[in-house]
């Protein structure tokens, strides 16, 4: 199998089944065992086109007789894969991506005539790349909408936030490749031991250049068949959600419980910081994910966390103000990590409406837990108010118990005396995160 033929069944199976491109792909990658080299194709190639696919659609319209949701999901996505090869990634040769994407049609699709409506809507393309129509932009957001390739509902809200030439920056920082970063397992190894561990392994190894133990890797292909995953050495984590752990302010020996936690990597970094000495309870809603979180754990060889079923809106006896720390990394939009999850920038807005009374049920229950003293940080994976700082008013004004506190984080964030902070991508060069620290009054009942 082709690297181009795993991204189109991937792209196809996200349409049809609803699938999650990163998961789909690794599955077909290693289903077909493709080489290092053509799953790095296939990647670039199906995140490529995900990440583009209004621009994409937009110029194969102007070049076709038949509208785009007419066709067979597998033509559409053989159109749209040939046009990202033209535009994007000019060392293919044109004539490639074209015969390419006939024999994919005839391959896969029932209509004997596809292969040739393909043929000829690309080999029109190519005619013509160099005199695409111009993109209109006397709509500053509709013009960036479709040429990054991002609702327009959505680039209006960041534009109330951001001024234009930092929005087009956020915008084109979602369809950047993003990198590989890791944390090291400081409970059992020395990041220098670590780094060397996987340079050995044949990746090239940066140290971050602002958070302490996180390494930034290149050249990785299957970080899960090496000698290092498979010790325990390391664990996939963005350093902006090491930062929502830190701002917690742990303490070996802490009680804690990480209130909506798989896959577990804010688990795994909490029971970190604290020296794996402590208890930290680590739940999901499924049990499926339990046993995920169970095994992440037994990788890395620690100790203090216990993994639990649990449903953050309902009340747990014997649970009441109990717990040092809480936290609660919510459901959410997930929009501050599109450049890892391209897809979720097409979820309809109105799917979303329901989040933040979600978000405050699941705030309003974990708050309990909290002993007098105790602190409770809230988190999200995405930069929309009314997921982050409404909910977070909402919720100081029905919790008289509760006060944000400031909070130091490492690199350029510093200090934050308001006790909430958004992570800007752009920015940081991480992915897009909100926190907000709680602390619970010691003499409130």
């Amino acid at each position: 199998m082709s690297a181009r033929e795993a991204a189109l069944l991937t792209l196809v199976a996200m349409e049809r089944q609803k699938a999650w491109s990163n998961g789909h792909l690794k599955k077909v990658i290693q289903e077909q065992r493709l080489d290092r080299r053509d799953a790095a194709l296939a990647t670039r190639l199906c995140f490529g086109v995900i990440q583009n696919r209004m621009l994409l659609d937009h110029y194969l319209q102007q070049y076709s007789a038949m509208k785009l949701s007419k066709m067979e999901s597998k033509v559409r996505n053989n159109l749209r894969l040939g046009l990202y090869q033209m535009l994007f990634m000019t060392k293919i040769p044109v004539s490639a991506a074209v015969s390419e994407g006939v024999k994919l049609t005839k391959k896969h699709c029932k209509n004997p005539r596809a292969g040739g409506m393909v043929n000829g809507i690309l080999r029109n393309l190519a005619r013509h790349l160099d005199e695409l129509p111009t993109l209109d932009r006397g709509n500053p957001v509709a013009y960036l909408s479709l040429l990054y390739s991002h609702p327009q509902w959505l680039v209006e809200e960041w534009s109330q936030q951001l001024e234009a030439g930092e929005l087009e920056e956020l915008l084109r920082w979602d369809n950047s490749e993003p990198p590989v970063t890791v944390q090291v397992n400081t409970c059992r190894f020395q990041t220098s031991q670590v780094a060397a561990a996987l340079e050995e392994e044949g990746m090239t190894v940066t140290a971050h250049p602002w958070l302490p133990d996180c390494l930034v890797l290149t050249g990785t292909g299957d970080l899960t068949q090496g000698r290092a995953w498979q010790t325990g050495m390391f664990y996939p984590q963005d350093p902006a959600a090491r930062l929502a752990v830190l701002a917690a302010g742990l303490l070996p020996g802490n009680k804690v419980l990480d209130a909506c936690a798989a896959p577990g990597g804010k688990s795994f970094a909490a029971a970190m910081t604290m020296g794996d000495q402590g208890e930290l309870y680590a739940c999901d809603l499924h049990a499926h994910k339990k046993a995920l979180i169970e095994a992440g754990a037994a990788r890395l060889g620690l100790g203090s966390i216990t993994a639990q079923v649990l449903d953050a809106r309902k009340p747990r006896k014997g649970w009441e103000g109990t717990f040092d720390t809480v936290l609660a990394d919510v459901p959410c939009s997930g929009l501050g990590v599109i450049r890892k999850k391209p897809e979720i920038r097409y979820k309809p807005q109105e799917e979303l409406a329901g989040l933040p009374a979600l978000q405050g049920e699941i705030l309003d229950n974990v708050a309990h837990y909290v002993k007098p003293g105790g602190v409770l940080l809230y988190s999200t994976c995405t930069l929309r108010p009314q997921e982050n700082e409404a909910v977070v008013r909402a919720f100081l004004a029905s919790h008289g118990g509760f006060s944000l506190e400031g909070f130091r984080l490492p690199g350029p964030m510093g200090e934050q005396p308001e006790g909430v902070c958004t992570l800007w991508p752009q920015r940081l060069g991480t992915d897009g995160f909100f926190l907000a620290k709680f602390r619970r009054r010691e003499d409130h009942d």
